[in-house]
């Protein structure tokens, strides 16, 4: 028998200055112990977070647990249909030119989606550039002139309303240019959907329903998919086939089903919103019914190509398969983040939507701070203490899309992606910033001690 060699050496670990290890190694075995670092050591090192953070999560701790138990059940859903799909390796390689021979990658990303929201079919795509994008193709989906687009939550989101026609700048061709007729339902005082009102709102030309789920640039909650099931119920009572499509940014994952699950025709969304697990560099999605899929993926593309064209490359295909794997944990993180922003500044005398504790049905977290001079010095505090772009100074400004000045934080790894850490709000009462994202929980605890040196 061979004979066995021990030997004993010290390791010193970066994460803690004095913390010694002596690591036993016998052929590939490893072992460690600690040494000379004691509780009392790490006891009495600065805290990272400031004290008004420090308590606050010291009192969320079991709503905490709720959000990980979410977590665990969206993990679960999205790991059976990768398993169901038997996604391989090979589904990562990606395409060239027209996108004929992409391994299966697309159609088999199409089918994991689509049986995640479950519904009969989804087109999940890099060549939708933003949510806008991928909810205008199903809006001219469904509409022909002379219908009429209702929306049930208010007024839509802002880069929505050149598409619909509210905000005309140019003959662009907006819904309202091919004769769109539009119509929205004005929030209850509450902020909630007014019920009264959409229950005798749909007419014989209404043709199609937005349902925004999340609260947009307004002072309000997010809609859970009890409230959007019961909405498309009060829809297709008074006709039932009025389509219903609902606009899914931020809602993804946020609780352990989706609006496709209770009776939506489509939704939409981002893949650098939830759905692209802060990895996804591009892209967006459009999920429901078949037909009117398919009809979304011809105002993508054109009439007749359909869902069987376009390439992705493969290093983005392989991120589209893994953000979407990551999403759950992502959207329970930046929930948890959410949650610490309301408590903080709920504390310190501030609006907060939603309430620290309240119930969630999105990412969203909006503060009402009140002035114009707060709302920029919150946003530059976030980009401070954000790893990409923190010696940028973030400048409000006019943007594509948006009717006011908004001024926007985020040193994000892709390109606007506000499933990373952000936040942004327009320059118009009552100042709320709107904060979105986080790849974990603490990293909204670090952002918030530079926040509060300057609010």
């Amino acid at each position: 028998m061979e004979s066995m060699v021990l030997s004993c050496f010290a390791v010193t670990l970066p994460a803690c200055p004095r913390m010694h290890f002596h690591l036993w190694s016998r052929r590939s075995a490893l072992v460690l112990r600690p040494s000379s670092c004691t509780s009392a050591t790490i006891a009495n090192s600065p805290h990272p977070f400031a004290p008004e953070v420090i308590e606050a999560v010291d009192s969320l701790y079991s709503e905490f647990r709720v959000v990980d138990n979410l977590t665990a059940r969206n993990i679960q859903r999205v790991t059976k249909a990768f398993q169901n799909a038997r996604v391989g390796s090979h589904h990562f390689g990606g395409s060239t030119g027209y996108g004929h021979d992409d391994g299966g990658g697309r159609e088999t990303l199409d089918n994991i989606f689509a049986e995640i929201v479950g519904a009969e079919s989804a087109i999940v795509r890099s060549q939708f550039f933003s949510g806008t994008h991928a909810i205008a193709c199903a809006l001219f989906a469904f509409l022909r002139p002379g219908d009429e687009l209702l929306a049930v939550a208010g007024t839509p989101y802002d880069t929505l309303h050149e598409v619909i026609g509210i905000r005309e700048c140019s003959s662009t061709g907006s819904l309202s240019d091919f004769g769109v007729v539009y119509r929205e339902i004005p929030l209850a005082e509450d902020g909630g959907l007014d019920w009264d009102a959409l229950s005798v709102a749909i007419t014989p030309k209404t043709k199609c329903a937005l349902i925004q789920r999340s609260c947009g640039y307004s002072w309000r909650r997010g809609l859970s998919i009890f409230e959007i099931q019961r909405a498309i119920e009060a829809i297709k009572s008074q006709k039932s086939d009025c389509l219903v499509l609902v606009d899914n940014c931020y809602g993804e994952f946020a609780e352990t089903s989706e609006p496709t699950m209770v009776g939506a025709d489509l939704i939409a969304g981002s893949l650098i919103k939830n759905p692209g697990g802060t990895i996804a560099p591009c892209g967006g999605y459009v999920a429901g019914k078949r037909r009117w899929v398919e009809a979304a993926a011809a105002r993508l593309s054109a009439p007749g190509l359909g869902v069987d064209f376009g390439s992705t490359p493969g290093h983005v295909m392989r991120t589209l398969f893994q953000g979407l794997f990551l999403a759950p944990h992502m959207v329970g993180e930046a929930i948890k983040g959410g949650m610490l922003i309301a408590k903080v500044f709920s504390s310190k005398g501030y609006k907060v939507q939603p309430l620290p504790c309240g119930p969630r049905h999105d990412t969203v977290q909006a503060v009402q701070l009140g002035s114009r001079e707060r709302l920029i010095a919150f946003c530059e505090a976030v980009q401070r203490s954000s790893p990409i772009g923190s010696f940028v100074k973030p400048t409000a400004g006019f943007t594509p899309g948006y009717a006011s000045e908004v001024i926007f934080a985020d040193g994000t790894f892709i390109d606007g992606s506000t499933s990373e850490l952000s936040c942004d709000g327009p320059l118009r009462e009552p100042f709320s910033v709107f904060c979105q994202g986080g790849t974990h929980w603490t990293q909204w605890a670090l952002v918030l001690g530079e926040v509060l040196k300057v609010i």
